[in-house]
């Protein structure tokens, strides 16, 4: 079974790797973040959203399944980290 997870470890990080070689360098004036999303955020984010905050606006309205995915999985591995401990009898 150890062998398994093993694989399925070396798998998942060689195609993070490669998957990596397609991400722009940070803070390369040129990528796509720069470009157009910024720009359209700071021009429209009050009237497409009636919030004040730009910050607030991005990351409640125009990110919010990005933003609750992070929680989601932030939440998860705290409640398997207290299950593991649970477990080995240290809490």
């Amino acid at each position: 079974m150890k062998k398994w997870a093993l694989l399925a470890v070396i798998f998942v990080g060689g195609l993070l790797l490669w998957a990596e070689g397609g991400v722009p360098a940070f803070g390369d004036p040129s990528a796509p973040a720069y470009n157009y999303v910024a720009e359209r955020y700071v021009r429209e984010a009050y009237n497409e959203t009636a919030t004040i905050n730009i910050v607030t606006a991005i990351l409640a309205d125009y990110r919010g399944y990005d933003t609750l995915g992070e929680t989601t999985v932030i939440f998860t591995a705290g409640v398997a980290v207290l299950l593991l401990i649970r477990r080995e009898g240290r809490l």
